[in-house]
């Protein structure tokens, strides 16, 4: 929030509410999830009521997929995992009128799905994380190809530098060889689907801005220097993937109760986007 140009209104218009909001409770019942906490068993499928019927409320459905290569600093599937996840669904029902759903415990509607699973096509919205070292068979390419085109949307997060990049956009050429992957410009409708965001902010894991003092934000130095908004739409303009590349857009959800300073910098942008970008998949 320190980066906000002092003249520009219309985007604190609509942060600084955000920010306000965040501020309140963030330090107060935040759930602090430890790096690399998985859940055992993790929930697959989708949020399931104590009488067995399904909740259609709004889920945030992760996808488990196998890594192929490593990336420093990276978990796979489940970075950022249970904790972005929960605290996302969390924000979404105080910030709009969004209803996510909920499990038979109560706890908040985050699932865990593979691309060969049929509750996948239940999932409007899918999130991946460390996306470029995601590997897909041919199965696994084709479940995945039938799944967008019948409505499905994917939002990859947190791969950087030019060898993921180019490891995740061949992935999605396997899966979409029609539709180029093209920039999202900052005049998009996406950017001020809520909230005015003007920019990609660029968002490191908490890890590596420690152990930076907490200067910089590119976790690759040159080779990760600009933040990227990337997208696969169909012929008609459909959004299919969304491509946040650069940065660690979920570690602003994640981490949110873990540092004041790092709470500051980069909170109130992660969810703009985020929310921005979930509301505009659904409407789109």
């Amino acid at each position: 929030m320190n980066r906000w140009r002092s003249t520009d209104l219309r985007r604190a218009r609509y942060l600084v509410p955000v920010a306000v909001m965040l501020l309140l409770t963030a330090f107060q019942y935040r759930q602090s999830w430890p790096t690399g906490w998985i859940p055992r068993p993790y929930r697959e499928g989708l949020p399931t009521a104590a009488n067995g019927i399904r909740d259609r409320g709004f889920t945030f459905c992760r996808l488990l997929y196998k890594d192929v290569r490593y990336e420093e600093m990276g978990h796979g599937w489940n970075t950022d995992y249970p904790g972005s996840d929960y605290n996302f669904l969390d924000r979404l029902e105080e910030l709009t009128t969004a209803r996510p759903a909920k499990w038979g415990d109560g706890q908040p509607g985050n699932a865990v799905v593979r691309s060969t699973q049929e509750e996948l096509y239940e999932c409007p919205f899918v999130f991946m994380s460390d996306a470029g070292t995601a590997g897909f068979n041919e199965a696994e390419v084709a479940q995945l190809r039938d799944y967008l085109l019948k409505g499905g949307f994917i939002w990859a997060d947190d791969f950087w530098g030019e060898r993921a990049w180019q490891h995740f956009a061949g992935e999605m050429g396997r899966v979409l060889p029609e539709y180029p992957i093209v920039d999202v410009e900052p005049d998009h409708v996406l950017m001020s689907a809520l909230y005015v965001v003007d920019e990609v902010p660029q968002i490191p894991s908490i890890q590596w801005w420690r152990m930076n003092g907490g200067r910089g934000t590119s976790e690759r130095g040159r080779d990760s220097a600009t933040p990227h908004l990337r997208a696969i739409f169909d012929g008609e303009g459909r959004p299919l993937v969304m491509m946040t590349h650069n940065t660690d857009i979920a570690d602003g959800w994640e981490r949110e109760g873990e540092d004041y300073d790092y709470f500051l910098r980069f909170s109130a942008e992660a969810y703009a986007l985020g929310i921005n970008l979930v509301l505009y998949s659904l409407s789109h």
